[in-house]
């Protein structure tokens, strides 16, 4: 499944995202976050699992230094949704987001991405932008 879609949601007091309806299925069980590009990015665990074989295989390829490995597994925290489909996001990531009460849900197609507003809607106005000169310079992605 591709996760596609926006969501705006908010945080409860103590830091939990209800995940949105549709997403809930794909993130039983442990799943990963990890520091994203200005965001927090959800992982399930198999597509987690994929990234990091990507990165290594990079890093044996010499495209990436071995430091993105311990970037990627020091930043990176596993957690497990509860029953209502909640995910604790720890206090290190909601900071490095600078995310507060009302958040951004987005899919990124192999997983979400948690934003805080202003940062989300600064980014949006870029992004048809980027698509349509993907697709223009590419001839289609």
């Amino acid at each position: 499944m591709a996760f596609v879609g926006t969501h705006e949601r908010s945080l409860d007091d103590k830091g939990r995202l209800v995940l949105p309806a549709r997403f809930r299925s794909h993130f039983s069980g442990v799943v990963y976050l990890s520091p994203g590009d200005g965001c927090i990015s959800l992982w399930p665990s198999e597509r987690f699992d994929l990234m990091v074989a990507s990165v290594e295989e990079k890093i044996r390829s010499g495209e990436l230094e071995p430091n993105v490995r311990r970037g990627v597994s020091s930043g990176s925290v596993e957690v497990s949704p509860d029953a209502q489909g909640r995910v604790m996001l720890p206090e290190r990531l909601r900071a490095f987001a600078r995310l507060e009460h009302e958040v951004v849900v987005c899919g990124a197609i192999d997983r979400i991405e948690i934003w805080n507003p202003a940062t989300w809607t600064e980014m949006a106005s870029e992004l048809d932008r980027l698509v349509v000169d993907a697709f223009v310079n590419t001839g289609g992605i």
